[in-house]
């Protein structure tokens, strides 16, 4: 896989492309933000990128700002390492279109998992949005009984003020249509098959991202309160403590 490091400390650079090499990556490292955007156009000569890796301190512009201009030319994944360990700057990072966020310090195992992670979710998403029939969200769609599958893929909720439109992947608050990346819509599709029922937290982690709870909770917590803040609902999604989440349908009248 062709993986494009986009870092302005060459020193970093060096280290890591290291490590990723070894683990059959083809790195192509980038010190800023135009270099980076250059490198993502399409060129005959070359094969696309799978991954881009982003850190948000770049010499030339902020990293978010790369981020924004890298989704209206390249739908290649991102993730996001970086120090920055704020709540705001990861949700800022996936409203961006990012599909990952780590922090620095960080392990290299970790680091590579999320890669190879990001990767394999990218193919199967990108077919499933262009065929139009729904299954890009095999998580959020197919895990949970009688609700998954392609039928489930077809149907529309409505759920008080929310309607969810499974096979367009739209989501509407009061008629308004409201922008979710895919991660979020996924984790919003899969709370609505059953409202009122508590989702354990590394359900939710095994049907969205298809991996294990360890290192991906606090990316889960991020999308939740992303999504509270998007939609403008923040009592949509109930936190239960030590558990996990649960779709609360809002009343009709409140």
């Amino acid at each position: 896989m062709r993986l494009l490091l986009v870092e302005d400390d060459n020193h970093v650079a060096a280290a890591l492309s290291a490590v990723l090499e070894r683990h059959g990556f083809d790195v192509v490292h980038a010190r800023s933000g135009e270099e980076a955007l250059r490198e993502l156009l399409p060129a005959d000569d070359a094969p696309p990128f799978g991954v881009v890796l982003l850190d948000l301190g770049l010499p030339d512009q902020d990293g978010f700002e790369v981020c924004g201009r890298i989704r209206k030319i390249s739908s290649t994944p991102v993730i996001m390492v970086t120090a920055r360990g704020g709540v705001r700057s990861r949700i800022h990072g996936l409203n961006l279109g990012a599909d990952d966020y780590v922090v620095k310090p960080y392990d290299t195992g970790e680091l590579l998992a999320r890669i190879h992670a990001v990767s394999r979710r990218a193919a199967p998403e990108d077919s499933g949005d262009t065929s139009g029939n729904g299954s890009g969200a095999p998580g959020a769609l197919g895990g949970t009984g009688a609700a998954g599958g392609s039928a489930a893929a077809d149907r529309t909720l409505r759920l008080g003020p929310v309607t969810i439109e499974l096979s367009m992947r739209q989501v509407y608050v009061e008629g308004v249509p409201v922008a979710l990346t895919r991660k979020e819509f996924e984790v919003l599709a899969l709370l609505a098959q059953r409202p009122g029922v508590v989702f354990r937290r590394e359900q939710i982690i095994s049907e969205v991202w298809r991996t294990s709870w360890e290192g991906t909770g606090r990316t889960l917590e991020v999308h939740i309160a992303s999504l509270r803040s998007k939609m403008q609902q923040p009592a949509l999604i109930e936190t239960v403590r030590g558990v996990g989440y649960r779709l609360v349908v809002p009343s009709q009248t409140a």
